[in-house]
């Protein structure tokens, strides 16, 4: 790698390890130093040769290369984690001690690797497309713990995920799955395949559902405009019966008199003064 591509190159920064998922943060890092042609340091714990008296310019810059990539190796591993973690590690001379005692430490030895590649895949067998979930959201469920267990060194297939998804989505994808079986081999039908076909069933459903709703809306308004027209109607005669009945078949507003003959007052019939 040369200057100017190493330098823009280390200023991404790298993922930093915390204790949780070793097996990402390790292979994330080893393609990181490959990259900044540091991981043979990490490899290899290779002493670095005295000079030789009277050594040559191509002995001395060797020479001053190995040093240069172990203290960059160790100082990139040191800044790749945590200050946690770095406690534990800053005495070890070496990227490939410290190296060496993280995989120790997080990632274990064969036999308990095996026994968290056989709980994950248990967990996998557990899973369940629930009835809220979209196709994306459940195969990205799957894939991560596929990934999990792939990353413990458990060789895990495509094809695997394919069973699992072709036997656990709900019974909606039945229509896709069928033809499916009619047009294609499932044994070797791709992951790619499988979700593309019950993703587009899934966009058919969700665009007719939209279609249903946009259609009843219109039908609702105008539900809801001759509603409004049949009550004011109702109110109008309502009020219309009220005003009618307040006055008498001449005309005049019941309980409404003219001065009186005798008492020269309102509110009452000359004959009842």
């Amino acid at each position: 790698m040369d200057a100017i591509t190493s330098s823009s190159f280390t200023s991404i920064s790298p993922l930093i390890f915390d204790g949780d998922n070793y097996q990402v943060w390790a292979v994330r890092m080893e393609a990181y130093m490959e990259a900044l042609d540091i991981w043979e340091a990490v490899e290899e714990d290779y002493e670095i040769p005295a000079l030789p008296d009277n050594p040559t310019m191509a002995q001395i810059k060797a020479q001053k290369e190995k040093k240069t990539k172990k203290s960059k190796a160790k100082a990139c591993l040191f800044a790749a984690v945590s200050f946690t973690i770095f406690t534990r590690i800053m005495t070890l001379r070496s990227a490939y001690e410290i190296w060496n005692y993280l995989k120790s430490e997080y990632e274990g030895d064969e036999r308990i690797k095996g026994m968290r590649a056989l709980n994950l895949i248990r967990e996998f067998e557990l899973q369940k497309m629930k009835e809220t979930e979209s196709i994306k959201e459940y195969s990205v469920r799957l894939l991560d713990i596929a990934n999990q267990i792939r990353l413990l060194g458990s060789v895990f297939k495509d094809s695997r995920i394919v069973e699992k998804i072709l036997v656990s989505v709900p019974e909606k994808f039945e229509a896709s799955i069928s033809a499916l079986e009619n047009t294609k081999d499932l044994t070797q039908i791709t992951l790619a395949e499988i979700l593309n076909a019950l993703q587009a069933q899934e966009q058919r459903r969700a665009m007719r559902q939209e279609g249903a709703v946009e259609g009843a809306l219109p039908a609702k308004h105008h539900e809801n405009v001759r509603n409004n027209k049949k009550k004011k109607f109702f109110k109008k005669n309502q009020i219309s019966t009220r005003e009618s009945s307040t006055y008498n078949k001449a005309g005049v507003k019941k309980g409404s008199y003219p001065p009186c003959s005798h008492c020269n007052k309102q509110g009452h019939p000359p004959f009842k003064c």
